[in-house]
């Protein structure tokens, strides 16, 4: 079972037990995190998609590290001109380990109700 939910304006896969990489986010090493924009949910026989979200679906989560990415540098060049211009960038990250997929849908199915 995957799900595909928003954190930071960008969209990540997560399968249990994963760690995924996102944006840096404000919580303490050890704390559980709840993600409930998810946008889709499968597994071997279903897929759930939402408008745009799936209600009563959340993605539990652990904090694992906070960090800073590789540097990448940023160049601007004016040739002729004698003019250049370094610039170097770290982008913060925070690695969470995925607890729990919990998606409402697939219980009710189950349930039969």
């Amino acid at each position: 079972m995957y799900a595909v939910f928003l954190s930071g304006g960008k969209q990540y896969r997560a399968i249990k037990n994963q760690i995924v990489r996102l944006e840096k986010l404000n919580y303490s090493l050890g704390e559980t995190v709840e993600f409930n924009s998810i946008l889709m949910v499968a597994n071997k026989e279903h897929v759930s998609f939402g408008n745009p979200f799936i209600k009563g679906a959340k993605i539990t989560a652990n904090i694992e590290n906070h960090g800073r990415c590789k540097k990448i540098k940023v160049i601007k060049f004016n040739r002729r001109k004698h003019y250049k211009k370094q610039q170097g960038h770290r982008q913060y990250f925070t690695d969470v380990k995925i607890i729990n997929i919990n998606n409402i849908l697939e219980e009710n199915k189950k349930n039969g109700t």
